[in-house]
């Protein structure tokens, strides 16, 4: 058995990931163009289900790294709050919140403050279906009767048409089974999907993009040969059997010379 080392994927390479997925790749065709069996790429996409995770941003409300930096110079040159506001256009309220998140006037460093204040927005939204457990276990019942997604979804319209807290759409379903984080429905019910696939795959997804479905090398009938033009030449005869029930054989019309030969009545 041969050991690779393991390796931590940059974040061009994650990008390339998600997008080869979404294109209808293979873990396989992916994996080879990083030498990694396909387990490598399917660990790095399962936590989210197989769906791409939204890039993160910073709200245009917070403070930047380079207003953080401006406030820890006008600590040091001990300017008072309101100066340190007006100087960045900011309230006084926000530099008090800031300071008071991030240790105080005197333990206060800008590269710390930048780094929790990114991590405190890492919180994640609340799922509708985890705040209407009416709703979620309405869903798990349908699936349990193997209903699908898409199903459950127009359901839920024609049955609560003027209650929008009743309806949800396919992909919040699906996101629900197959990211298991939000804690709505649980692991088991992904098997009565009738795709039974671990994880969420691209609509353009297909066995053909693998190369299976085709016929390698495969020759067009215009390049065959001249002589198969003409039939009366023997050792050139073509023919076609058409098996069907009961293990009867049929035909095609012009196959009376090859009943005719000896060979065929016998």
């Amino acid at each position: 058995m041969v050991y690779r080392t393991r390796i931590k994927y940059t974040a061009a390479q994650k990008a390339d990931i998600w997008d080869r997925w979404q294109r209808g790749e293979t873990l396989t065709s992916i994996g080879r163009l990083f030498d990694r069996p396909s387990s490598s790429i399917f660990n790095m996409l399962s936590p989210t289900g197989g769906i791409r995770p939204p890039p993160r941003q910073r709200s245009r409300l917070a403070l930047t790294a380079a207003e953080r930096e401006e406030i820890s110079r006008g600590l040091a040159r001990r300017l008072s709050l309101r100066a340190i506001a007006a100087q960045l256009g900011r309230s006084p309220s926000t530099i008090s919140r800031e300071l008071h998140r991030n240790g105080g006037a005197t333990g206060y460093r800008a590269v710390q403050a930048d780094q929790a204040a990114w991590d405190r927005a890492r919180r994640p939204k609340r799922c509708k279906l985890a705040g209407n457990r009416f709703l979620s276990r309405t869903i798990a019942t349908k699936l349990r009767r193997l209903w699908s997604p898409h199903q459950i979804a127009g359901w839920l319209k024609r049955a609560y048409p003027e209650d929008e807290s009743h309806q949800v759409s396919h992909e919040t379903i699906y996101r629900s089974l197959f990211i298991q984080a939000r804690g709505v429905l649980k692991k088991e019910l992904q098997q009565h999907l009738r795709s039974q696939r671990a994880i969420r795959r691209s609509r353009h997804a297909s066995q053909k993009s693998d190369g299976r479905g085709q016929i390698m090398n495969a020759v067009s009938i215009r390049e065959r040969p001249a002589s198969v033009e003409d039939r009366a030449v023997p050792g050139h005869w073509e023919g076609d059997l058409i098996a069907g029930s009961n293990n009867t054989v049929t035909l095609p019309p012009w196959s009376n010379a090859i009943r005719a030969m000896p060979c065929w009545r016998r």
